[in-house]
């Protein structure tokens, strides 16, 4: 009967906890990202400004 590779499913276990990291981290990024582009709009609006 064959081993089973403990060496292979570490790996595997530990690049998708990776992934799920980086994953979040872009999630939050494109979250903190959003609210600014908004309030950027909201500024120009308030402050008279006008666009070209």
């Amino acid at each position: 009967m064959a081993q089973p590779n403990f060496k292979f499913q570490k790996r595997q276990k530990e690049l998708d906890r990776i992934k799920k990291q980086q994953e979040k981290a872009l999630r939050k990024q494109e979250k903190s990202d959003q609210p600014l582009a908004d309030e950027a709009d909201g500024q120009d609006a308030q402050s008279g400004e006008i666009e070209p």
